[in-house]
């Protein structure tokens, strides 16, 4: 992808953002609780787009690393580090008011969880396993062959897959 076209691609993400977060951020200001805490369902739907951003640049490296993909390298490290300062900020996005899944309900895709409640019982392995995620994506964003970048992709692919089985309830 040349500069141009990547620059244009990612001002069009920005701009599309931008627009959601800022039509969010006026209903979010409308149903503040008086502590000024955003609904439990706000913070829920927040972090299944961080998580679906996540998952976009992860699409985007095992792309480039398929049979027949083309690596681009400045793009694969952009996106790595992405993944990284997200998967950094992510476990933030689990308050205890956001442990709300129910077996055996209706779902609304957007703002209900899938978490497990196993999550806020084991808060501290949970956060773990998300740092060790952005810290080999970062390591991903750093390295210095291809073989190498390969290998922690895999690794981080390997850790987001484990998490998803064990705080995901997949009902």
């Amino acid at each position: 992808m040349s500069e141009g076209r990547r620059f244009r691609a990612v001002s069009a993400r920005l701009a599309v953002a931008l627009v959601f977060l800022a039509t969010a951020g006026l209903a979010l200001a409308q149903e503040m609780s008086a502590e000024g805490v955003p609904p439990p369902k706000d913070t829920i739907f927040a972090r299944k787009i961080l998580m679906g951003a996540i998952d976009m640049n992860m699409d985007e490296i095992e792309t480039m690393l398929a049979p027949g993909g083309k690596v681009e390298a400045a793009d694969a490290v952009e996106h790595a580090d992405t993944i990284s300062i997200m998967l950094m900020s992510f476990p933030h996005m689990f308050p205890p008011s956001t442990n709300q899944w129910q077996p055996n309900v209706d779902r609304d895709p957007a703002t209900d969880t899938v978490a497990s409640p196993d999550v806020w019982r084991n808060f501290a392995d949970f956060y773990q396993r998300a740092q060790t995620a952005s810290k080999l994506a970062l390591d991903a964003s750093h390295a210095k062959h291809g073989t190498e970048f390969r290998a922690l992709i895999g690794q981080l692919r390997a850790a987001c897959n484990s998490c998803h089985a064990t705080y995901m309830k997949a009902e």
